[in-house]
């Protein structure tokens, strides 16, 4: 007989998706807090046991588990994600738009995208799940949380393949802004072209000998001798290409804590420097709609600060 199918997702809690776990096919643990408690170790067992006892873990059908469950191998258990002492993040997301297929918003600095690491209810995502109540909101694309600007949110499960697509084939055009050092050397307008790959230094990507996988056009808009309003239009999507072609350029963007050197982690509970934002704004995104064949194009609100002096 085969297992019965889970159910849909959960709505949300305080704005927070729900989180799907797998329970492997071992009998090591007794208990199902003994399990969550080794594999989400952010939580000890007896504060897995009392979210257990206040309903907050739900079997595969999304019916409660008691404090005292026993471990079922091959089933899946749904749970929400909390952070202690998670930072508030304070600064707000504007809504640019609202159909009923799309939400497009104004993400502003340090706020990440979803629930990740040390942040859960303080996310674009988990902020307007609480605001406008749409628990099938996902985000077709991605902003680092250091990134301000321009995002696009699905409303439905149907249309989310079409709006994706566009995406994956690159039929999106995205312009960027920064704020970087002027290099009169420059020869811009110009096209960055080169191999993007992961470094051995934690979370940074450099370039490499090879073939290009990372394409970025770059303006400069004005300069003051200093620094210069550089205009980016990324024709790849690899992870922080962005920041890797203009550090490559000897131009890296202003309050950047990753790039050229990696920057440590706030202590947990602790704030970031909320007076050095990285000087990168995601300024317009537009395209042709898949299901209406509309053209729509988005644009910030923001501005880049301009350092003082």
């Amino acid at each position: 007989m085969s297992r019965p199918r889970p159910a849909r997702r959960p709505a949300p809690r305080h704005g927070v998706p729900a989180s799907c776990v797998a329970l492997p096919h071992d009998q090591r643990w007794p208990r199902l807090s003994a399990f969550l408690a080794w594999r989400l170790p952010v939580l000890d067992e007896p504060q897995w046991q009392a979210r257990l006892a206040a309903g907050e873990v739900l079997d595969e059908r999304g019916a409660a588990l008691a404090e005292d469950a026993a471990y079922r191998p091959g089933e899946r258990v749904w749970y929400w994600r909390e952070v202690d002492g998670e930072v508030d993040i304070p600064f707000a997301e504007a809504l640019l738009h609202l159909d009923e297929r799309l939400v497009v918003v104004d993400k502003p600095h340090f706020l990440p995208m979803a629930p990740v690491g040390r942040y859960a209810r303080h996310t674009l995502l988990a902020r307007l799940q609480r605001r406008l109540g749409l628990a099938e909101l996902t985000p077709l694309h991605r902003l680092d949380r250091e990134t301000a600007g321009v995002v696009v949110f699905s409303r439905r499960p149907e249309d989310r393949n079409a709006y994706q697509a566009l995406f994956r084939e690159r039929q999106v055009q995205k312009v960027y802004e920064a704020l970087a050092p002027y290099r009169p050397e420059l020869a811009v307008p110009l096209r960055r072209h080169s191999r993007l790959e992961p470094s051995d230094r934690r979370m940074q990507m450099h370039e490499v000998p090879g073939e290009p996988n990372a394409e970025t056009g770059i303006e400069m808009i004005s300069h003051d001798g200093v620094h210069a309003h550089y205009r980016l239009t990324p024709h790849t999507g690899k992870t922080h290409q962005l920041r890797v072609h203009m550090l490559a350029l000897g131009a890296p963007l202003l309050g950047d804590s990753v790039y050229p050197v990696l920057q440590p982690e706030p202590a947990p509970g602790q704030a970031p420097d909320f007076s050095r934002p990285l000087q990168l704004l995601a300024r317009r995104l537009a395209f042709t709609d898949p299901i209406t064949g509309q053209a729509l194009a988005f644009e910030s609100r923001r501005r880049l600060a301009w350092p003082a002096g």
